[in-house]
């Protein structure tokens, strides 16, 4: 395997941390970029809604081949209490990177989200986007919103500057390193909730797939192996696996040994998908993508994982 040269933003984040790790296993010499403070080892602090502070990344490092952009302000809520955040973050970072794209020549992946396909009922295609008018996959928060947008920025980057990206989007990933907020998904809400014995609400009805994210960072690293420009990926764990919420909270419950006397049920939640069926036939024939973990096996995982970080029980 080729050695590559490749900057992850977001790279101290959930995703970004996992996937690091996986492409300096595979022997890939990797530079994260974040907003935090850390004594990583090829760690720079930059934010890409800076150009400067971008423009100096670049200018410091010999030139990157991949840039795999992460950096993103995330989450429905996230977005409405923090919209300034959301969007200079989401759509000026975005725009700074594709406009240094443009000048370097690197590849880049821009990670999306399966939000983008919004209230869509049927079976959750990559050219859902393209065959469909704006209209009929109505995205449901601002959230979804910066992330069409930024996938249209780097379609329109192609056509006019010959610049070459992959788009992915990813499907409810959860697993270690993923701190507790708010404003994250209901996995980690979920298990923090059950850990600390505190009250959590379960809206019933709603579908969902979760993908473990070892399984997703893998899938993400081959994009390198065999990177086609222009393409777009959903990436998610497998359709079989699906679940209803009450089933995944049953699943955090059953790994904590908690009853669901702090579960408080209630129908379904307002502008909120009730069943996502997504189509990942793409990333399993170009990405090579195979889920490995069950969801109650990779919801064990995080369990634990969340343990050793909370401190719980040592």
């Amino acid at each position: 395997m080729e050695t590559e040269k490749i900057l992850v933003t977001g790279g101290a984040g959930f995703i970004g941390t996992n996937l690091v790790n996986e492409l300096k296993n595979r022997g890939h010499e990797v530079t994260t970029l974040d907003l935090l403070h850390n004594d990583r080892n090829n760690y720079v602090r930059a934010d890409v809604k800076n150009y400067r502070q971008l423009e100096q990344v670049f200018e410091d490092n010999d030139k990157f081949d991949y840039v795999y952009h992460l950096a993103a302000e995330y989450g429905r809520w996230n977005g409405e209490n923090h919209y300034e955040n959301l969007w200079e973050t989401n759509i000026i970072g975005t725009k700074h990177m594709i406009k240094l794209q443009e000048q370097l020549g690197f590849r880049m992946i821009f990670f999306s989200s399966a939000e983008v396909y919004g209230d869509y009922t049927g079976v959750m295609s990559e050219d859902v986007m393209e065959n469909n008018p704006i209209k009929d996959t109505y995205q449901m928060n601002d959230y979804a919103i910066t992330k069409w947008a930024g996938e249209l920025m780097c379609m329109n980057s192609a056509a006019m500057f010959d610049t070459e990206t992959v788009r992915v989007r990813p499907v409810n990933c959860y697993g270690p390193h993923e701190q507790f907020h708010p404003y994250k998904g209901f996995i980690p809400l979920f298990i923090y909730h059950s850990l600390f014995n505190k009250p959590y609400t379960v809206y019933k009805g709603h579908k969902r797939i979760i993908d473990y994210v070892e399984d997703t960072a893998r899938t993400f690293a081959n994009i390198v192996d065999n990177f086609k420009p222009g393409e777009v990926y959903n990436v998610g764990s497998k359709q079989e696996w699906e679940h209803d919420i009450k089933e995944y909270s049953d699943m955090v419950l059953n790994a904590v040994g908690r009853d669901d006397s702090i579960v408080t049920y209630k129908k379904a939640e307002a502008f909120t998908t009730k069943v996502k069926t997504i189509d990942f036939s793409k990333a399993i024939k170009d990405l090579k993508h195979d889920p490995k973990v069950s969801p109650e096996e990779g919801i064990k995982k995080t369990v634990d994982w969340m343990k050793w970080y909370y401190r719980i029980g040592q």
